[in-house]
């Protein structure tokens, strides 16, 4: 498991606020059976470390003593004017008991259905629940879909490949990716007119309309 340490202070500051004011982000450490304690960190630090780290990787608070405290960023607040981080919710992890948290799905390969069917790749699912001891945690899991070779395959969670000492708890049979078969495109025909035509229509309806007129004088003569 690769490690994430970034160095905090307890109790250095009174209130969040002032915690902000220093540039440093306030955190909570709760947990089972653990008492809550009010940590804070450089806020570049943290953000650059949750980058790498997201929800899915142990981060380990090292404070001024140089006590160690193994959590999950279970929850972040965020400034609704300046999207900046303004407080975070850390879950305390115990490395010696089984944890249970989502892991990002990333998709790898080149899906037949897509590349030589025109399909487009439908993901139903960017993250499954897993169960694993601490040190068996990955920050993500690949998904191959070079098995899509059609518009009737699909992966399912049961397909999903993990690596050892990972369980994932979602049911099997829920679907992951799969690929749709591309839109026709509905063209409009309209029926081609013919060269000439239109003025023939017209040419016969004068004649028509001449030869109505031309009875019409005879009949007022013949009165």
């Amino acid at each position: 498991m690769e490690e994430h340490n970034i160095e905090v202070t307890q109790g250095v500051y009174k209130t969040a606020k002032e915690a902000r004011n220093a540039n440093r982000i306030p955190m909570i450490y709760y947990g089972k059976g653990v008492e809550p304690v009010n940590f804070s960190a450089n806020y570049q630090d943290f953000r650059r470390l949750y980058i790498k780290a997201g929800k899915s990787t142990i981060i380990t608070l090292v404070n001024e003593k140089n006590e160690k405290f193994p959590v999950l960023v279970h929850e972040i607040q965020y400034d609704p004017i300046s999207d900046n981080m303004i407080h975070i919710d850390l879950m305390a992890v115990n490395l010696n008991k089984s944890i249970t948290t989502e892991v990002p799905l990333v998709f790898t390969g080149v899906a037949p259905a897509v590349k030589d069917e025109g399909g487009i790749l439908v993901t139903s699912k960017d993250r499954v629940a897993v169960e694993c001891l601490p040190k068996d945690l990955v920050h993500e899991i690949e998904v191959d879909i070079s098995s899509l070779v059609d518009f009737n395959t699909s992966i399912t969670i049961g397909d999903i490949q993990v690596p050892a000492g990972i369980t994932i708890t979602d049911a099997e049979d829920i679907n992951v990716v799969t690929v749709s078969a591309p839109r026709a495109e509905e063209v409009e025909e309209v029926a081609p007119v013919a060269e000439g035509e239109e003025g023939e229509a017209s040419a016969e309806g004068g004649e028509e309309k001449k030869e109505e007129g031309g009875e019409e004088k005879k009949k007022e003569g013949s009165e």
